[in-house]
This record gives C-alpha cells, structure tokens and sequence, in this order.
C-alpha cells in the first residue's frame, strides 16, 4: 500500500495553532509519525481528508508538503500498518467503552423506571453519536484492526438495549 507522508510548519509565535493541528491530526486519523509529520494510507478515501488538513494548515498561515510512495522496505510498510491499526484499535477501545457506559445507562433507567419521551430522545441521541462515531473510525480502518469487530458487537448491544427502552417507553407513554 502506498501512503501520503504529510509535513507542516507553523509559526511558531503562539501556541493555538499547534493546538489546532494536534485536534485536526486526530480527528483526521492520521497517523502521527513524529513532530510536523504526519501519514495516511493512499486511498481515494484518504485524498479529500489530505487536502482538508493542507487548507486547515494554510489557514493557519502554515505550509505543507505532502508527499506520496511506497515504504523503502518491508518492515517499514508493517511498522506503518502496526501503528495504523493501533491508533484505529485506540479509538475502537474508546468507543467500546462509552458503549459500556450508554448500556449502564439504559440500565439505570430501567432501574429507576425513568420511561419518559425526554429521555427517549437524549440516549436516542447519544445512541446516534456512538453510530456515526462507528462509522467514522470504521472508515478509517483500511489495515483491519483488530479491535473492529468488538466495537461493533458493542454498538450493536447498545442499539438493542436502545430498542428494549424505546419499547418500554412506548408502552408506558401510549393513549
């Protein structure tokens, strides 16, 4: 696989820019390789989120070079993919456990018996987020990380406890 090697520079008069590009950096999923450089798979899905960065960068009155090929040999193509798919599976880890805490929260509403449409609509949205989040790191996720199919499974758990509450929520609200 071919990756886009992306470096930036800065002015370095303030810290807010740096700040910016950290947050850019991970909501991109690049990979951040060391200071100023970062990397992502060269894939048509990747080339709109490089020049995203690069005019985010220019923004900031930055510059960039980006430069695309292929790793100079093989341990460095699996040093790449290894830390791709650790970030990717960092993130799956993240979203396994806000998972865990959307069901620990249908739980307690269960619990409590707190069955009203408020409620109903907040984890609804808070079920929304964890999907498109799903989606988000899914798309990333171009060397198969190993934490992929347990963020699923948990997504999945969270939407059919969100199921079971909606349910009981309809049935306690109805004419």
């Amino acid at each position: 696989m071919d990756w886009i090697l992306l470096t930036y520079q800065l002015p370095s008069a303030e810290s807010r820019p740096r700040v910016a590009v950290w947050r850019e950096v991970r909501r991109s999923g690049a990979l951040h390789l060391q200071q100023s450089v970062v990397a992502f798979p060269a894939t048509d899905e990747f080339q709109p989120v490089v020049e995203r960065f690069r005019q985010f960068v220019a923004d900031l009155d930055g510059e960039t070079l980006v430069v695309e090929g292929q790793p100079g040999e093989s341990g460095d193509v699996d040093r790449l993919e290894r830390a791709w798919n650790e970030a990717r599976d960092k993130e799956y880890e993240e979203l396994t456990a806000i998972s865990a805490k959307f069901l620990a929260e249908i739980a307690h509403e269960f619990e409590i018996e707190k069955s009203t449409l408020a409620e109903l609509e907040e984890e609804e949205s808070e079920l929304e987020k964890l999907r498109h989040w799903h989606q988000r790191i899914a798309a990333r996720d171009v060397c198969e990380a190993a934490k992929a199919g347990e963020a699923a499974e948990a997504v999945k758990q969270a939407a059919e406890a969100f199921e079971r509450y909606s349910n009981a929520v309809y049935e306690q609200t109805r004419p």
